[in-house]
Parts: C-alpha cells; sequence; structure tokens
C-alpha cells in the first residue's frame, strides 16, 4: 500500500482530489457566509458547455481553451439570465435555475454529439471525473519524488491543480482583510473605502479558476460537494472565521482521503468485486461529515 505500487497508481489521484478540495472549500467559505453557496453549483453547471465547445474549436483539452471557453459560457449566462428576468418577468432565481439547468443539458447534448474519442471528454468524465486514471507510469518508488525525469511524467493535472491551489491561496492571504470585512458587512466595507462588488466579482473568478482546474480531474460532482459541504460543516464547528477556514481545509482533505480509500476498498470489504467511482465516493463522504457536525457540532443551533 504504501511501497511503489502507492507511489504509481495512489499519490496521484489523492495529491489531485486532495487538492481540488481544497481549493474548491477555501473560497467556498466566503460565499457559504454570503449566502451565495449556490453559485459553486452554478459554476460547475455553466463551465460544461464552454469547456466542450472550447475543445470543439480548438480539437484539445488544455488550460487555457477550458478558461477561456468557461469564461464565455458563464457571460452568456449572466445575459440569459437577466434577458429571461426582464422579458419573462421571474423571480432571479427562477431565471438562474432555468439558464443553468439549460447551460448544463446543452453541454451535455453536445459531448454526446462530439468525437471526443481522442481525449478524457464525455458525458461519464463530465460528471465523475477520471481520478482513478490519473496514474504516475515512470514512478519507481517514493525516490521519483526527488528524480526530476520522473516528476516530468506526473500528470498534467496535478500540476494545475497545485498552481490552482497555490494561486486561491494567494488571493485569500493578500485580501484577507477586505474579503473578511466585506463578507461580514458590505456597508461598512464600503464606507471604509473597500471596493466590494469588484471584491466581490474577484472572489467569483477565484471560484470559477478552481472549478475549471478541478473540472478535467473530477468531474462536477467533486466540485459541487467541496465548494458547499466543507465550508458549511465547518461553519458549525466555530463562530470564527479563521477557525472556520481551517476546519474546511481539514474537511476538505479527509473527504478527498476517505473517500477514495473507500472507494478502492469498501467494496472489497463487503464482500464485493468491483470498486465504485472514488469522485462519487468523495462527494458521499463530504456530506455524511457534514450531517454529522450538523447533529453534533458545538454551533450547531446557532447557525
Amino acid at each position: 500500500m504504501i511501497g511503489a505500487e502507492f507511489v504509481a497508481l495512489s499519490l496521484p489521484p489523492l495529491l489531485i482530489g486532495t487538492f481540488a478540495a481544497i481549493a474548491c472549500a477555501l473560497p467556498g467559505n466566503f460565499l457559504v457566509l454570503r449566502r451565495q453557496a449556490l453559485i459553486g453549483d452554478a459554476i460547475s453547471h455553466v463551465v460544461l458547455p464552454g469547456i466542450v465547445v472550447a475543445f470543439l474549436v480548438t480539437g484539445r483539452i488544455g488550460t487555457w481553451p477550458m478558461m477561456l471557453g468557461a469564461a464565455g459560457a458563464a457571460l452568456i449566462a449572466v445575459g440569459l439570465i437577466e434577458l429571461i428576468r426582464r422579458l419573462g418577468r421571474v423571480d432571479a432565481g427562477a431565471a438562474m435555475g432555468v439558464t443553468f439547468t439549460a447551460m448544463f443539458a446543452g453541454g451535455v447534448l453536445l459531448l454526446e454529439q462530439s468525437d471526443t474519442s481522442s481525449v478524457h471528454l464525455d458525458v461519464q468524465h463530465a460528471l465523475y471525473g477520471n481520478l482513478e486514471s490519473l496514474i504516475w507510469l515512470e514512478a519507481a518508488g517514493w525516490e521519483s519524488l526527488l528524480d526530476p525525469v520522473a516528476l516530468a511524467s506526473l500528470p498534467p493535472e496535478l500540476t494545475r491543480i497545485t498552481v490552482t491551489l497555490v494561486a486561491v491561496v494567494a488571493f485569500i492571504r493578500l485580501l484577507w482583510r477586505p474579503l473578511k470585512i466585506s463578507t461580514f458587512d458590505e456597508g461598512f466595507a464600503r464606507a471604509q473605502g473597500v471596493p466590494a462588488t469588484i471584491l466581490g466579482l474577484a472572489l467569483v473568478v477565484t471560484a470559477a479558476s478552481a472549478a475549471v482546474a478541478a473540472f478535467d480531474a473530477v468531474g462536477s460532482i467533486i466540485v459541487i460537494a467541496m465548494f458547499i459541504c466543507p465550508p458549511a460543516a465547518a461553519r458549525l464547528m466555530t463562530e470564527r472565521l479563521e477557525t472556520q477556514i481551517w476546519w474546511s481545509v481539514a474537511f476538505a482533505c479527509l473527504s478527498a482521503v476517505l473517500g477514495y480509500v473507500l472507494a478502492g476498498y469498501g467494496p472489497l470489504w463487503l464482500g464485493g468485486q468491483n470498486s465504485v467511482s472514488a469522485a462519487g465516493m468523495i462527494a458521499t463522504v463530504s456530506g455524511m461529515i457534514l450531517a454529522a457536525t450538523a447533529l453534533f457540532a458545538p454551533h450547531r443551533k446557532a447557525s
């Protein structure tokens, strides 16, 4: 379990799943406190057609095409929401629900009608990701972590999500004080000269970047779960934002590691023959953690 086979077959998926969970959970804390938690859900739905169109145009799955495609899809979604709200005279929430569902369905249809045989991009991949297949073939053991030649063959998804996680941490660290003030009291933040609107937009962009970076490896299921479950569970554990951040990171790591292990070995322990989806199990574990904190956390009554 901890030898050469673990390094080659399990270490990269574990790291990718863990880093993706943390990258989504960190901005998720502020989205939950701002009562914008479903923005994470919306982002995961909107990015799919953008990513598919980017692939159809460029013929490859790359970081910049994915980001630009997702950004274009987000702009279209905003326009559609406003159009539906004005022409249909319906509530903004209803307009958002229709738009996000329709765009996700459109992305699924595009996937089914497109030739994606040359890349890991299909309906199942969009939902579950391809976490189990992100192995490190050149790894010969733990010593490969110090071998530049072996490191060059690491799955590109690991590099992508690592860079994204560093960027998310840097964003929160550099803008910690204005983020904190505008999250709890937007009026006071504006009085102090904090550009609350721009800061809120930057937070959404950061969350979208994390979602896009994680989407290719872990699919939409983990992205949705990690934006909401670890931060919500952490909120029930403490009333201090700093402590909540650390709790959310701990819950995200626990969900990723425990979910991955249970997906691979849980069915075997119960007498089954096949493993189950790692993404689905990670999301399930995160939901179970949230349920446990809702029942037993010290601040469950106050939240």
